[in-house]
């Protein structure tokens, strides 16, 4: 199984602009080895690589939607590899291809309707996107009167009562079980979420698939907040959050997204991406809704 993610079209580009980690090789790999099932199935044609998961009749892209926040083959627009895949199923296997940006269901709704499919394609979720500006006070402008006021007076006051804020990045198990710890104290079906095994799966995500660690850190060295991430040159990808719920009334996730977005800005990245979910606190703090789709098609079934 190792031999099948050595392939060089993992190297081509998503056909959707932007979308993180997800639709690469450590990312694909490290979520098949902890959370995968079923019968892993990997179109390569060279130009083009997609990556699929069969259930019974059941066809799926690997990675799971509520962990996966975006999907998209790579390389060739016309998606050779998922057409090739798709051709040597029986009839009525159903296709169920999630959380693709409007770029990638365009390109998959038409390939497979040119191999005879007839596909639907319905948005199912968003993204909340933020579009940086070239400085952070840019930002504060485009949020608005009433929202930069309150994450300036938000700031104000986690400063004056525990201050001065800072960001530290954690590495290793520790980090990652710091973040783990915090995350379980959370109300909830969030803080049921994180399982000893949902934490090892973190841990792999940090150690072989790039996911960073930050945390803020008030005046007296207390972690407040954490927040586990990925980076690109392009993009700030928020995958999680937690923080210490006896600081609440400090606000301490908005403070540390302040912080992480005028970091994310100085650093000359184009955008801050909360990925999946259409939280209103996004919003605040200016990002704008990322339509995802979700393309269906059985085999057998055709035009």
């Amino acid at each position: 199984m190792a031999d099948t993610w050595l392939t060089d079209a993992f190297n081509l580009p998503p056909l959707a602009p932007r979308v993180g980690p997800f639709p690469g090789r450590d990312w694909l790999a490290t979520w098949w080895a902890h959370r995968g099932s079923g019968e892993l199935m990997i179109g390569d044609t060279g130009d083009c690589l997609v990556a699929l998961v069969r259930r019974g009749d059941r066809v799926e892209f690997a990675g799971e939607p509520d962990l996966t926040d975006y999907h998209s083959p790579l390389g060739s627009p016309s998606v050779p590899a998922l057409t090739k895949l798709v051709a040597g199923f029986p009839e009525g296997v159903s296709l169920v291809l999630d959380s693709l940006p409007r770029e990638a269901a365009n390109a998959v709704s038409d390939a497979l309707r040119d191999i005879g499919l007839s596909p639907a394609c319905e948005q199912h979720t968003v993204a909340a996107v933020l579009d940086l500006p070239a400085t952070f006070d840019a930002y504060l402008a485009g949020i608005g009167k009433k929202d930069r006021h309150e994450l300036r007076r938000k700031r104000r006051k986690f400063d004056r009562e525990v201050g001065p804020a800072h960001l530290e990045r954690r590495s290793g198990r520790g980090g990652v079980s710091l973040f783990a710890d915090l995350h379980r104290q959370s109300s909830g079906d969030k803080g049921d979420f994180m399982t000893r095994e949902i934490e090892e799966f973190f841990v792999a995500l940090h150690t072989e698939a790039g996911g960073v660690v930050d945390v803020l850190v008030d005046g007296s060295g207390r972690a407040c907040s954490v927040i586990f991430s990925f980076e690109d040159e392009e993009g700030f990808y928020l995958y999680n959050s937690a923080f210490d719920p006896d600081m609440i009334q400090l606000s301490p996730g908005n403070v540390m997204l302040s912080l992480l977005i005028e970091r994310a800005i100085a650093e000359g990245k184009h955008v801050f991406d909360f990925l999946k979910g259409d939280e209103r606190y996004k919003f605040r703090l200016g990002a704008k809704t990322r339509p995802l789709y979700r393309v269906t098609a059985t085999t057998g079934e055709h035009t």
